[in-house]
């Protein structure tokens, strides 16, 4: 009986381990490395016919190995900006246990798929734009949605005919996998910013200014999640697409803000004690060759050489505003909200 229970034990760790690493990552995030897959939909019927409760049902194949898999996968639109503005919408993908075991998605049973927008020149600068927001603010805080690139072969279903595609792309990790690593839970309802953490409050309000990011509320979990960890609550801000760090044709100006471009930064965190502030500042000031360094690293990875550069330039002018200390006044500490 003992050699059983410990034969049974052993098979639990190994499979277990085959899906999450010591930090809490599943396998899918363990490799930086642009995932290769093959997906077949009608754009038309993901749009229009799918919602939270209604899904088309078709395969992911992936390679690995230089061999390819087929993992069995439920899909549906999700956003409903980019539902009706974008040619392809972000997609929210469902694989079940059984299906995933044994596969490089094992541990996942929930995934965001981000596809770029229209069918414009710039497509895919704009996906590598938004994933390597994702890539900078896991330099910044443990508290992060892991993302991995994903290059797809795309085939399009219009009636009869088929017609292909080559996109990049990116998954997103599930909110209760983030919570999970952490022993914690995922908030659904409205809390006021200053009853949260104060210290990550700030590293993601900065974060939100250094992208230009007008298009959150994390009162209110708009493209932002609230975890209750280790009795903190901790805001974490997704969906970067409508900022100035990614600038697509399509985004739209907060104009209650008094801005007349999504490049235009305002600082929407609240005021909070000096020293804290302080120590974020210098905390992204510390990350400034890390941060950089990201984007160097993925500049062969864009179509044109002038939305990297563009994006370079953007993320140093959000240093030229934390390096300079009347910038740093005017636009972060005296800009902080009240209410």
């Amino acid at each position: 009986m003992n050699k059983q229970v410990n034969l049974l034990l052993l098979l639990f760790i190994s499979v277990f381990s085959y899906a999450q690493n010591t930090d809490g990552y599943t396998l899918l995030f363990q490799n930086e490395e642009p995932l290769k897959i093959k997906l077949k939909y009608s754009n038309k019927e993901m749009n229009k016919k799918t919602n939270d409760s209604t899904f088309i049902e078709t395969q992911i194949s992936y390679e690995q190995g230089g061999e390819w898999k087929d993992v069995d996968v439920r899909l549906r639109a999700r956003g409903n900006f980019r539902r009706n503005e974008c040619y392809w919408p972000p997609v929210r993908v469902k694989i079940k246990k059984s299906a995933a075991k044994g596969t490089i998605f094992e541990g996942n049973k929930s995934l965001k798929l981000v596809l770029p927008c229209k069918i414009e020149s710039d497509k895919n600068d704009n996906i590598m734009k938004e994933y390597m927001a994702y890539k900078l603010y896991e330099q910044i805080s443990p508290y992060h949605f892991n993302a991995r690139r994903v290059d797809i072969d795309f085939t399009e279903i219009r009636g009869r005919k088929e017609k292909k595609h080559q996109l990049k792309g990116f998954l997103i990790e599930d909110d209760d996998i983030v919570a999970e690593r952490f022993e914690g839970k995922v908030v659904d309802r409205f809390i006021h910013p200053l009853a949260m953490d104060a210290e990550t409050s700030v590293q993601n309000a900065f974060f939100n200014f250094l992208i230009g990011n007008t298009d959150i509320s994390v009162a209110y979990q708009h493209n932002a999640k609230l975890l209750y960890i280790g009795k903190r609550l901790i805001p974490l801000s997704y969906d970067f697409d409508m900022t100035g760090f990614v600038n697509p044709s399509y985004a739209t100006v907060n104009e209650t803000l008094g801005i007349n471009t999504v490049r235009d930064r305002v600082y929407r965190g609240f005021k909070r004690d000096g020293s804290i502030i302080e120590t974020v500042r210098q905390l992204y000031i510390s990350k400034k060759a890390d941060l950089m360094s990201i984007l160097e690293s993925h500049s062969s990875q864009f179509d044109k050489e002038k939305e990297y550069k563009e994006t370079y330039k953007f993320l140093n002018s959000f240093y030229e505003v934390l390096e300079d200390d009347k910038e740093f006044k005017s636009q972060i500490v005296d800009a902080a909200r009240t209410k």
